[in-house]
């Protein structure tokens, strides 16, 4: 069995995983990506949310195992690592498939997603206009610091922390959140994609990031769609977190 192992977090854990492997796999462990996956893995070991997000964006094809990832993955908390490696080395463990965010900027594609989709001003504490719309239709426009389009992945992160809901996987739903929204009542929404974000005033520039990560910037009535295209298959096991572990 050869496992990939990326990591994005404390050293100990590494050696943990590698050592619970023992003579039994043959693991590549490598900060790269490009590096784990050209080994031909049968599964990846990401230890991590920054490691698991980096195999998004390189198009991991292979079950990936999350290990300290944060909630909403069911990783393995570090303390479990042994039982886990041992159900993965014995055979014993299922898979579930993660649905990705699309986002295409004027109709190009610039970036998959599997927690959210975000327009940002470029500086901090500054607001800017932005409007939802989905299949046309406008559903609000609002002046806020930002806005999120989350996964149910996702929705237990960034999203939930500007106030959005808790969203059960397997919905093919997204929730779309203001951040910090200028008014007092603004809603956020659960919507079924595609959906449109646009900057509707030409102040301060604006960014969209993918699983906070910078992608590049939007200019005002820009269309920026974002809709479900693609999956990520994850490994869960004995020792798994429950998706709904804050």
């Amino acid at each position: 069995m050869r496992v990939g192992i990326v990591p994005s977090t404390d050293g100990d854990v590494v050696e943990e995983i590698e050592g619970a492997l023992g003579d039994e796999a043959e693991p590549t462990t490598s900060e790269d990506t490009g590096t784990v996956l050209d080994a031909n893995p049968t599964v990846v070991v990401a230890v991590g949310e920054q490691a698991v997000t980096n195999l998004v964006r390189a198009g991991v094809s292979v079950p990936v195992l999350p290990v300290d990832a944060g909630p909403g993955l069911e990783s393995v908390a570090p303390d479990d690592i042994e039982p886990a490696v041992a159900d993965l080395l014995a055979g014993e463990w299922t898979t579930v498939d993660r649905p990705l965010l699309s986002a295409t900027v004027d109709g190009e594609h610039v970036a998959d997603a599997l927690f959210d989709a975000t327009l940002v001003t470029s500086e901090p504490a500054r607001i800017s206009e932005y409007s939802v719309r989905v299949a046309g239709e406008e559903v609000s426009q609002f002046r806020a610091d930002a806005v999120v389009v989350a996964t149910p992945t996702g929705s237990l992160g960034y999203a939930h922390d500007a106030g959005g809901p808790v969203v059960e996987r397997g919905t093919g739903v997204v929730s779309v959140v203001p951040v910090a929204p200028f008014a007092i009542h603004v809603d956020n929404w659960v919507l079924r994609g595609p959906v449109t974000l646009a900057v509707e005033r030409d102040e301060d520039a604006v960014e969209l990031l993918a699983d906070d990560r910078s992608v590049r910037p939007v200019r005002p009535h820009e269309p920026v769609e974002v809709a479900f295209d693609g999956s990520m298959e994850l490994v869960s096991v004995e020792s798994s977190r429950p998706f709904f572990d804050e």
